[in-house]
């Protein structure tokens, strides 16, 4: 599989050290499979005048003892397992989860859940409605090391 990360600089090696918790999925080394939404991530970077660099690596297909989590939609164990993370509540499941990003909207709407404002069914309600992004965290250094490869690099 080809995965994508962007980033101000080339990436050849993950290093987990260097990941923010209380993401999306937790801690972890952050990709999509969808080169159009890295790119226009890149242009974050931009705008604020630093340099954006593509990275692109293979992520084998065929892993052994590796737990893998995929999220198909903007559901309730979507929504769960995000608002366990977002609140530090650390993944030891999974080595790599794989769904949809809460981006502004879909951000917007958990943080109104996180305030009390939606209840779990007000929240469920209006994700329905959103299209998922794609991201994949790999949240082991060790499947890093032994499953993912670096390819390439290119400045946005």
């Amino acid at each position: 599989m080809i995965l994508y990360h962007t980033s101000t600089v080339e990436i050849q090696r993950p290093e987990l050290s260097y990941s923010r918790p209380r993401l999306d999925f937790g801690k972890g080394f952050y990709l999509t499979s969808l080169r159009t939404q890295a790119v226009a991530y890149g242009e974050r970077f931009l705008r604020r005048g630093d340099t954006a660099v593509l990275n692109t690596y293979i992520l084998d297909e065929e892993r052994e003892n590796c737990s893998h989590k995929i999220f198909n939609a903007y559901d309730a164990e979507w929504l769960d397992f995000v608002t366990a993370c977002r609140k530090g509540i650390r993944n030891e499941l999974y080595d790599i989860i794989e769904g949809g990003i809460a981006d502004d909207q879909v951000f917007d709407t958990i943080d109104l859940y996180f305030s009390g404002v939606y209840t779990r069914e007000q929240a469920l309600d209006q994700l329905r409605y959103k299209n998922p992004n794609h991201q994949v965290c790999i949240a082991s250094q060790n499947i890093i090391d032994k499953y993912l490869h670096f390819k390439s690099s290119e400045i946005l």
